[in-house]
């Protein structure tokens, strides 16, 4: 699904923030993203959901190639990607309900369809009950929710996550886990950026450890049942 050859990154004329980066991720695989604080995990996102261009090196996607592509040429493929952001990213104009149903209706999803979707999705992550809330009302871990379900809803073919059990306890990062392990299952590719170590060890799959602006890539051990 994804090939990094060389590739490499630097804004303007500064030094490379990540370099020579090799590594391949198969069709429904799952990866943990790890490396100490400041070691380019979220620029690596960016990336992985065409944020950002690399300065150096190939990335091929989805079986393409991204050198080159227009901005009319990345927006399907941006389409299939889900993102979860540190920062939430939520509109803060519109309640949970309409939030999570977003890109549902950008792609024409019919009201009474994606209705049911959201809700149910919505119930699952604890926030049943606040469907017509708006973020500025919600703590830090309902709105980390939220952005979950916001990107999980249209089941897209690769999920990325940034720290997506930074604001939540320990409980429901768990259940969150759980919850990307089985859209694993149904076939969705998955990276997950984080410094829980705990998650790592529990989950046991394999890691893409950035260190020094490269990238290592460590075999996974026992997963969970």
């Amino acid at each position: 699904m994804i090939q990094f050859e060389k590739v490499a990154l630097r804004y303007e004329t500064g030094p490379e923030i990540l370099h020579d980066l090799n590594f391949t991720l198969e069709p429904g695989s799952f990866h943990f993203l790890t490396g100490p604080s400041g070691a380019g995990k979220s620029t690596m996102l960016k990336l992985l959901y065409l944020g950002l261009r690399p300065t150096g090196g190939k990335i091929m996607m989805f079986g393409q190639d991204l050198h080159g592509l227009t901005r009319e040429t990345i927006l399907p493929l941006r389409r299939q990607i889900g993102v979860v952001f540190q920062d939430f990213r939520l509109l803060d104009h519109l309640s949970v309900f309409d939030n999570v149903a977003l890109p549902l209706r950008i792609v024409g999803r019919e009201e009474k369809e994606l209705k049911s979707n959201v809700n149910e999705l919505l119930k699952w992550v604890g926030l049943g009950d606040h469907v017509k809330s708006r973020p500025p009302t919600l703590s830090g871990g309902q709105k980390q929710r939220v952005a979950i379900a916001r990107a999980i809803i249209s089941r897209p073919r690769l999920l990325l996550a940034d720290e997506p059990t930074g604001n939540l306890d320990d409980a429901i990062g768990m259940r969150l886990l759980h919850l990307f392990d089985e859209l694993n299952r149904m076939g969705t590719t998955i990276v997950v950026a984080t410094h829980n170590e705990g998650l790592v060890q529990e989950f046991g799959h394999p890691q893409l450890h950035l260190g020094q602006g490269s990238v290592s890539v460590i075999a996974g051990s026992k997963k969970a049942a």
